[in-house]
């Protein structure tokens, strides 16, 4: 594995470029915001006219194009809308109008990988993939650090793809941290696999389960929600910061010994094997299929479990909770008045 940083970069490559970032959300306000401040000059964010957030780029003292004008402009694309939009946003308003011998990038493998979108021939085709969410990317920049990011080339028709990548993930912030040489393929696989089975439908559903159980038992849903939610963060915190260790270390001898006799029956040998289930239907494009049928179908079942999980009982609780901590509020990362 090879790990590249700022020293191994020529930041230069990219404020010499005229950069369209398409979209500003999470990923498209850190990257727009962290490349200007960089030094590059030439960036536009690139929204469908009459978009409502045109508003927070024009105050962020970035300018706004569609993404027809902002192709037929930019030496290098940046793709930053939701998966789902991609396929569509290239098909109608990149491809037509994307200079010859431009860039085109992306920071998540799904629509190459899948063949979602086959760019064409002469187009440098590269994905620089922060390990982080789009508020973290810019937080982390602003206070002089950075986020690690994934570098991966498709296509290499300028020959320079690999340099032109490098240099924009050390504009926006990742050549402080490190970054990470990988391929579409692996990128995609993994990034799917670890949302679905451990850090988003993995640890949403334990969470709930474990919430439920405990009010089904008869105990308070505050000591509930604080038990089962609002501590995964100390955990996690710890973690994060040196692995499974470090967190064995820093609890008590109680709570390791109860790790080890309980952890393996809640994640158990059938656990694994469904996991291993995910994977397959990850590697096989069954699970983008179904995605993109769901797109296609208007996302039914998709907005019917975002209501259900919305009026959970542990959000109604945990919203009271939370106004109880104001502290929370103080440097937050999610400000939907900016992003």
């Amino acid at each position: 594995m090879r790990v590249y940083y700022d020293r191994d970069a020529d930041v230069n490559l990219i404020k010499g470029k005229k950069v369209a970032v398409v979209g500003y959300g999470s990923q498209g306000h850190a990257h727009a915001n962290n490349l200007k401040e960089s030094g590059a000059d030439q960036v536009r964010v690139a929204l469908r006219p009459g978009s409502k957030t045109a508003e927070k780029v024009k105050n962020a003292g970035l300018e706004v194009a569609t993404p027809d004008d902002a192709a037929k402009w930019a030496d290098v694309v940046m793709v930053l809308t939701p998966d789902e939009l991609q396929a569509d946003l290239y098909r109608d308003h990149l491809a037509p109008n994307m200079r010859e011998n431009a860039a085109l990038a992306f920071a998540h493998g799904f629509n190459i990988h899948f063949k979602l979108i086959e760019p064409r021939p002469d187009l440098d085709v590269f994905m620089v993939a922060p390990k982080g969410p789009g508020h973290l990317v810019r937080s982390e920049y602003s206070r002089g650090a950075g986020v690690p990011s994934l570098l991966a080339i498709e296509q290499n028709a300028s020959g320079n793809a690999h340099e032109i990548g490098l240099s924009y993930a050390c504009a926006i912030g990742s050549g402080r941290a490190g970054v990470i040489e990988t391929t579409f393929r692996e990128e995609c696989e993994t990034d799917l696999f670890g949302e679905q089975a451990v850090l988003c439908g993995g640890l949403s559903a334990l969470v709930a389960a474990g919430y439920e159980t405990l009010v089904e038992a008869g105990y308070a849903p505050e000591m509930a929600y604080f038990e089962c939610l609002h501590e995964v963060k100390l955990i996690v915190d710890l973690m994060y910061e040196g692995g499974l260790q470090n967190v064995r270390y820093s609890i008590s001898n109680t709570a390791e010994y109860g790790d080890y006799q309980s952890g393996k029956r809640i994640v158990s040998p059938q656990v694994k094997a469904e996991m291993k289930k995910v994977l397959e239907e990850i590697q096989s494009g069954e699970f983008a299929r179904n995605w993109v049928l769901e797109c296609q179908a208007g996302q039914p079942n998709f907005k019917a479990e975002r209501r259900r999980w919305a009026e959970h009982d542990i959000e109604q609780v945990g919203e009271k909770l939370r106004g109880m901590m104001p502290w929370l509020a103080e440097g937050k990362l999610v400000d939907k008045t900016k992003n």
